[in-house]
């Protein structure tokens, strides 16, 4: 990879260097060999890390690293294969830089903590667990399993959004085009007859008189609103505050917040059931839950730092549920609370996902009915005057 540099000289001279290597650490290497004290670091064309990630697929990497690990290769095997196969010149780079660590005596955990662009905490965090009991394919296994549980929720909530949202947009256009179109037109002829007309449709056409005769200014803030749509939405994606919005919006606020605490029983229990203590697997979890549940770990985590149960610091910062609280007590008794959490994920996984296919059930005839109320009203005024008209020659 190529890395844009600014850096000072010995004597205070600032310099800007295009360096080729394979990730930031090595970089930064490079450049302090040099003697030069590094003022900024990033790669070539301004790209923030984290958006390269998608050119690297660790669900990818993690199955075919089990499978040839399964197969009997040792790890630096392993790594050579998928170098080897790998065409993507991001994905070669990242394994590459991965393996020459390896080879320098460095643990796997270690080789991927100096990538943090492509490996999250979750995953080195369960590397280094792994490493403590000598089973890499069983902590890849794990990651795997709720990788994929946590791509399937996410999947069910984007299908029954889809539908939706592409009604709502041929909805309004269909409106769009008779508001800016066929009513002008039919405000034209109506204006030459002479003839008194309902008030409503008055109203309709001296709108769509208005908003025929500013077309492109209409389109133009058409165009606006979606561009601030688009911004909006990739803002909240980037910074994640859509468990937050989403446990404001009534009707779906409760179920908003059980979906993000079985994300959060799913990534805590996995991250038990690798031996990774409690205080430490919540400190690996809290940038993967919204601002306002980060602070109740926060709290629930300095409960439990100073002796207090799992289950009863949960329940006095809100982050349990009456089925998850029963569970929690359970493995607390039965020293499986990492099971436990896991069981209560795929409780609330499969109500989620009962509810979700409900909710689409109802929303989307519903939202059909409104948009066709709105066409039909729409309709139904235009030709209101040619009705009277049409009595009065009776």
């Amino acid at each position: 990879m190529q890395f844009e540099v600014r850096a000072l000289t010995v004597d205070n001279r600032l310099q800007t260097l295009l360096i080729e290597a394979a990730d930031l650490a090595a970089a930064r290497k490079t450049v302090e060999a040099q003697r030069l004290k590094v003022v900024s670091l990033k790669a070539r064309g301004g790209m923030r890390s984290g958006s390269r990630r998608g050119t690297f697929s660790l669900v990818m990497f993690s199955q075919e690293m089990l499978a040839l690990l399964e197969a009997g290769l040792s790890l630096v095997e392993a790594l050579e294969g998928l170098i080897e196969k790998e065409s993507s010149p991001v994905s070669r780079a990242v394994m590459e830089a991965m393996i020459n660590r390896i080879r320098e005596g460095s643990r796997l955990s270690d080789a991927v903590a100096m990538q943090p662009e492509f490996f999250p905490p979750l995953f080195v965090g369960i590397v280094r667990a792994a490493e403590r009991t000598s089973d890499l394919p069983q902590a890849l296994r794990r990651f795997i399993d709720y990788q994929t549980r946590l791509d399937m929720v996410r999947g069910k909530i984007i299908s029954a959004t889809i539908y939706p949202a592409v009604l709502f947009t041929v909805g309004g256009l269909v409106g769009l085009f008779l508001m800016t179109y066929v009513v002008p037109r039919f405000a034209a002829v109506y204006k030459d007859s002479g003839r008194d007309m309902p008030w409503m449709s008055r109203l309709l056409l001296s709108w769509g008189d208005l908003l025929g005769q500013h077309t492109m200014l209409v389109g133009g803030m058409l165009l606006a609103l979606v561009a601030a749509a688009v911004w909006y939405v990739r803002r909240n994606s980037r910074e994640g505050r859509w468990a937050q919005l989403a446990k404001r919006i009534p009707g779906i606020g409760e179920r908003a917040r059980i979906l993000e605490l079985s994300r959060l029983y799913m990534t805590l229990g996995m991250l038990l059931e690798g031996g990774i203590p409690i205080v430490m697997a919540l400190d690996m979890i809290e940038t993967s839950v919204s601002a306002e549940t980060r602070l109740k770990l926060a709290l629930a985590k300095s409960e439990i730092s100073n002796g207090e149960q799992v289950s009863h610091a949960f329940e006095l910062h809100d982050l349990s549920t009456p089925i998850a609280l029963r569970m929690l007590r359970v493995g607390e008794r039965s020293g499986q609370l990492g099971t436990m959490l896991t069981r209560s994920a795929q409780f609330y996984e499969g109500e989620s996902a009962r509810w979700i296919e409900r909710f689409s059930k109802v929303f989307e005839p519903a939202l059909m009915a409104l948009i066709g109320v709105v066409i039909g009203v729409i309709i139904v005024l235009l030709y209101m005057p040619i009705f009277d008209l049409a009595g009065s020659l009776q």
